[in-house]
């Protein structure tokens, strides 16, 4: 128990030091024209519900913890009665009344009382249940943090697949469109087997255009959605796409999720409240030791009589479900250890699966990049000094939008693998 506290201790502190970017931090008041990845990031969990509503989930824990703190405090209370009544005996008023004790009307002339004072109440001893209650309401802050943490990191890798899908929608149809207006000025072939082929070549051409301006459509569609903002809205975003690499192997990649990753971080938090949880039930063997004072004056007319009184009780509740509840508690805990177990290997297979999916892309893309690269020279080159008409020239043209839509393809996988392999972790590289 001392390490999982000590642990939760350390990576409470590695949360302000190394945690994610702290997007949305200071909103964004940009609108939606050549945003950033970063601005469409802010934007993004600025308009988010469920990234706001957890924000409001650590305001709550914080007002939890200070109501536990005052906890400390002595509880002070006013009170004032005002009381019309007929009594053949001393008459004790309820609780709601002070539990002030009015004499019987026939000892006195007047059926009217009145009374005010002050009380203070001060626990001495509780059994620990007050220091209990604080560590739970700290540990709560704690795990609604990382749940902030966690909606965060998710709402941060939908933006960014989709700032990545888009890049390459833009990409593909600038790709396609150029190649179209090109090959659409183009000669058509009287030889009616030349002219079939030459048809046929150009509605391929003319059909991947078209497909990549509806790509590009449910493209700004997503990033829209990501954004959370009204699907008719216009949207440009601003950006060079390059591949990019990681360095780090596999085992750092591992121990860094196992320090960032919020999930983790709650399900040790969650441990901490179960262990709180089974001392405060073990804490009902013992007894709480009040101080009480108090000070008030009573009468019929004129608040004359004086009273005072400082008391020191001790209660000591005998529930009938103690075993039980300590059993259930315990329960809790060990359900808590099993479920961060099986959470740990998740968030490992997680990584692990990210990081070969980006070991593969950031090699793959390269090779794709010199390829397109190698073509896009030669057809320039053929542009400019063979002739624009011919099966071989738009056969040529068509192989070159293929491999240049093949590159753009593993230019957004591979973003798209870095943002995961950075979910997976639980921060930014």
């Amino acid at each position: 128990m001392k390490k999982i506290f000590l642990l939760a201790i350390v990576l409470n502190v590695c949360v302000v030091a190394n945690a994610q970017s702290n997007y949305g931090l200071n909103f964004s008041s940009l609108r939606n024209s050549n945003l950033t990845l970063e601005n469409a990031i802010r934007l993004g969990l600025e308009n988010n519900s469920d990234f706001l509503t957890a924000r409001q989930e650590i305001v709550i824990a914080e007002q939890k913890l200070s109501e536990a703190k005052f906890r400390y405090l002595p509880q002070f209370a006013l009170q004032g009665t005002a009381s019309l009544y007929d009594a053949d005996s001393p008459m004790l008023l309820p609780d709601i009344a002070t539990n002030r004790l009015l004499p019987p009307t026939n000892t006195t002339d007047k059926n009217s009382y009145y009374g005010v004072g002050v009380s203070a109440t001060q626990y001495i001893y509780s059994g620990g249940r007050i220091n209990g209650a604080l560590k739970a309401a700290r540990a709560n802050l704690k795990q609604a943090q990382s749940r902030y943490e966690a909606v965060k990191n998710a709402v941060v890798l939908d933006i960014k697949k989709s700032f990545a899908r888009l890049l390459a929608a833009q990409e593909n149809v600038a790709l396609t469109q150029q190649v179209w207006e090109q090959v659409s000025r183009w000669s058509i072939s009287s030889d009616t087997w030349t002219k079939i082929r030459q048809k046929a070549l150009l509605a391929q051409l003319q059909a991947r255009y078209n497909e990549a301006e509806y790509e590009l459509t449910n493209a700004r569609l997503a990033m829209l959605v990501s954004l959370n903002k009204e699907t008719n809205a216009p949207l440009t975003i601003s950006a060079q796409m390059q591949p990019v690499a990681v360095n780090e192997d596999l085992p750092h990649f591992q121990l860094w999720a196992t320090e960032f990753r919020p999930e983790i971080k709650s399900a040790i938090y969650a441990l901490e409240l179960d262990n709180i949880a089974i001392d405060l039930a073990l804490s009902k063997r013992y007894p709480d030791i009040l101080l009480n004072a108090s000070y008030e004056r009573v009468g019929d007319s004129d608040l004359s009589d004086e009273n005072k009184q400082v008391s020191l009780a001790i209660r000591l509740p005998i529930p009938y479900t103690f075993s039980q509840q300590i059993n259930q508690k315990k329960a809790e805990q060990r359900k808590s250890t099993l479920r961060r177990a099986a959470l740990e290997d998740q968030i490992h297979t997680q990584v692990t699966a990210s990081f070969q999916k980006m070991t593969f892309w950031q090699t793959e893309v390269l090779q794709r990049q010199k390829t397109f690269e190698d073509l896009d020279k030669l057809v320039k080159q053929a542009l400019k000094y063979s002739s624009k008409a011919g099966i071989s020239g738009l056969e040529a043209l068509r192989d070159y939008v293929q491999t240049g839509q093949d590159y753009l393809q593993a230019l957004r996988e591979n973003h798209t693998a870095k943002a995961e392999l950075e979910w997976a972790i639980g921060k930014d590289l």
